[in-house]
C-alpha cells in the first residue's frame, strides 16, 4: 500500500498536522552500480580510512521537535502490529541509527519494559544518547556499529531474534543498491511468524528522507560544482552525480515503493509504504542551512575542513541560493521548508 500525506509544522514547536491527500509523485530510479560504503565510515577526501566524518549531536538537535515528529508517526503504525511487552516477556527492540537518542526515548516511552538497544556509527551521537538521564536504565544500552554490517542477533550474546527493528532517518546514508540488500538482510533477522494465524512475526519500521530532488539538496550539488570559486578545487575530484563513486558527497536517491515491496515481499506477511511531506516554517534561509548542516550538507563541509575561506565562501553562496529559492510565506512570516519522507512498515512471515 502506498499513500501520501502532507503535515505542516512551524518553527521548533510541533503543531497538529494539517493533512491533505494527493497522488504520490514517482520517486527517482537509482543506479545499480555496486557500492559498499556507509557515510559514517566513508573515507575522507584524503583517503584516510581511519578518520570518520564528524557528526554533531548538538547541530542535529537544533531541530529536535521536527526531526522527532516522524518517529511518532512511524511508531503509531508499528505499535498495533506488536504483541504487548512486559517484565516477564519483554520485547527485543533495536533503534537502528539512533543518533542522539531522540528516537530511543520515544521507543522507551512506548515500551518501558522492552530490552532496547540503540545502534549508531557516530561516537558523538552515542555520547549524547548515553548522557541522557532518561535513557540511563538497565534495559537500555547503546552500541557503536556500522548499519551495513550489523547483526542484531549477535548484539548482546542472547542470539534472540528481534521483535522490532526501528529506524528513523538512517538508511538513506547507504549507497544503492546496498540499501535494499541491507534492509532485506536485517528484515530476515526478525522473529518469524508462526504457522498459525494467532502470532505474526517481528516488525520492521523505518523512514528515510526522500529529498534528493528538493532544492536544498539540488543546490548543494550545484554550488559545489561552481567554477572559479575558493572551494572549486576541493570538489574537482568529488565525482558528484557519479553513482559509481562511493565517496562522493551527494547521496543516492531513495528506491521507489515498488522496489522496496519487491525486496521485502518474499519474506513478509505484509508491507506498507507511504510518503509524507512535512512542511516546516523556519525563520529564514539561514535556518534552512542550519538544518541541513546537521545532515545532508555534512559530506560537503567535510571536504572543506582545514580551508576556512573555502568553507565560509561555500556556505555563503549556498545560503544565498537557498534564500532565492525559499521565499517568505507572508508578512512577518518565515520560509517554508518542504521535507519529504518515505515510510515502510513490514511484518515478517
Amino acid at each position: 500500500m502506498s499513500r501520501t500525506t502532507t503535515p505542516t509544522s512551524k518553527s521548533t514547536v510541533p503543531t497538529s498536522p494539517r493533512t491533505k491527500h494527493h497522488s504520490p509523485r514517482p520517486l527517482p530510479r537509482t543506479s545499480t552500480s555496486p557500492t559498499t560504503r556507509f557515510f559514517h565510515t566513508t573515507p575522507t577526501p584524503n583517503d584516510d580510512p581511519q578518520k570518520k566524518p564528524t557528526w554533531s549531536a548538538d547541530q542535529y538537535l537544533k531541530f529536535h521537535a521536527e526531526r522527532t515528529r516522524p518517529v511518532h508517526d512511524l511508531l503509531a503504525q508499528a505499535t498495533p502490529l506488536l504483541p504487548p511487552s512486559s517484565s516477564a516477556s519483554p520485547l527485543r527492540i533495536f533503534d537502528l541509527g539512533c543518533g542522539p537518542g531522540n528516537s530511543t526515548a520515544v521507543l522507551h516511552s512506548a515500551f518501558p519494559t522492552a530490552r532496547l538497544t540503540g545502534i549508531d556509527a557516530s561516537s558523538d551521537m552515542l555520547q549524547k544518547a548515553r548522557g541522557d538521564a532518561s535513557l540511563q536504565r538497565p534495559n537500555i544500552d547503546f552500541v557503536e556499529a556500522d548499519l551495513a554490517t550489523f547483526d542484531p542477533r549477535s548484539a548482546d550474546g542472547e542470539d534472540r531474534p528481534p521483535d522490532l527493528l526501528f529506524s528513523n532517518a538512517a538508511f538513506h546514508w547507504l549507497r544503492s543498491p546496498q540499501r535494499l540488500a541491507t534492509i532485506t538482510r536485517l528484515f530476515r533477522t526478525l522473529r518469524p511468524g508462526t504457522s498459525t494465524s494467532t502470532s505474526s512475526g517481528g516488525v520492521l519500521a523505518l523512514q528515510v528522507p526522500d529529498n534528493f530532488t528538493q532544492p536544498t539538496h539540488a543546490l548543494m550539488r550545484r554550488t559545489a560544482l561552481l567554477p572559479h570559486k575558493p572551494w572549486t578545487q576541493h570538489f574537482a575530484s568529488a565525482r558528484i552525480h557519479d553513482r559509481s563513486c562511493a565517496t562522493r558527497p551527494d547521496l543516492d536517491p531513495i528506491e521507489p515503493p515498488h522496489g522496496i515491496i519487491a525486496a521485502l515481499g518474499p519474506h513478509a506477511s505484509s508491507v506498507r509504504v507511504w510518503h509524507t511531506t512535512y512542511y516546516h516554517e523556519l525563520a529564514d534561509a539561514a535556518a534552512i542551512v542550519a538544518w541541513v548542516r546537521g545532515s545532508g550538507l555534512m559530506p560537503y563541509l567535510e571536504r572543506l575542513e582545514g580551508d576556512e575561506r573555502a568553507k565560509e565562501g561555500f556556505l555563503a553562496e549556498y545560503e544565498g541560493r537557498v534564500g532565492e529559492r525559499y521565499e517568505r510565506v507572508g508578512e512577518g512570516r518565515g520560509v517554508l521548508l518542504a521535507y519529504p519522507r518515505l515510510f515502510v512498515v513490514a511484518v515478517r512471515k
